[in-house]
């Protein structure tokens, strides 16, 4: 039995990244805001510090992996709140056990975007990936709501990639999933909007496989990435997104 922490593990795509390893025969142990074994909001330094150290004791031993699916969409209003959870509520949370994952030689999986590619705001992902949270905060409240929350899982995924290879030397693999678009309730609710339900139809028609992804497809690739039989993979991006990645940027790897 694998011993897992996640973030964001109470609903939709988290939901179902931890049905699955508790489906698996593991233990699974979930920080979120609400429903979940650790209370602790990722927002703030101080939530993430008491994260850290309520993992620290409940798994003294150390953890086979770690996945950081806490996270929130372009909807929320509050695009500093955004910044805090997808991108400081990753990077600190994973500083902040690198040590326990590497004690089982584990894997950490970090959960990206497929709009990260299309972000148009570098200056952004330079602050968030300088570490200057105020700064980043104080950007984050000048630009669009869209280029907030792709900004932030670009930010992910470098990150990732600038430091998988020190994490490898340690003993922790380190990559990302970059879901594409995937049914959920909530996204459910906006194919029926009135206002966005056509676009977001439209939308899912040109997805190259020609269906939208479920909750479930990202699990089993995080369930995969996580797993020995993905030992050789180490600073990868996988795009879960049935081929929208490569119809946009057919020219880039």
């Amino acid at each position: 039995m694998a011993i897992y922490a996640m973030t964001g593990g109470a609903t939709g795509i988290g939901a179902a990244i931890r049905h699955r390893l508790l489906q698996e025969g593991n233990q699974v142990m979930v920080v979120d805001i609400k429903d979940a074994d650790i209370i602790a909001d990722l927002s703030s330094r101080d939530g993430r510090q008491a994260a850290v150290r309520a993992i620290r004791e409940a798994a003294p031993g150390g953890l086979d992996g770690l996945v950081t699916c806490a996270g929130l969409g372009s909807n929320v209003p509050d695009h500093r709140l955004i910044t805090q959870v997808n991108y400081f509520g990753t990077v600190e949370l994973i500083e902040g056990l690198k040590d326990l994952v590497a004690a089982r030689r584990g894997a950490i999986v970090l959960i990206s975007s497929n709009s990260a590619p299309m972000n148009n705001s570098p200056e952004f992902v330079g602050l968030l990936l300088s570490g200057d949270e105020q700064k980043a905060l104080d950007f984050s409240a000048t630009i669009a709501a869209q280029e907030v929350y792709s900004g932030t899982k670009k930010a992910v995924a470098r990150w990732m990639r600038s430091r998988a290879a020190e994490y490898a030397v340690a003993g922790v693999r380190m990559n990302a999933v970059a879901p594409g678009y995937t049914q959920t309730p909530m996204t459910e609710q906006v194919e029926k909007d009135p206002v966005y339900g056509q676009a977001i139809r439209e939308f899912m028609a040109s997805i190259p496989v020609g269906f939208p992804g479920k909750p479930e497809d990202q699990a089993a690739a995080t369930s995969f990435l996580l797993s020995p039989d993905a030992r050789f993979i180490c600073g990868s991006v996988l795009f879960v997104d049935g081929g929208h990645d490569a119809m946009f940027r057919p020219d880039q790897i």
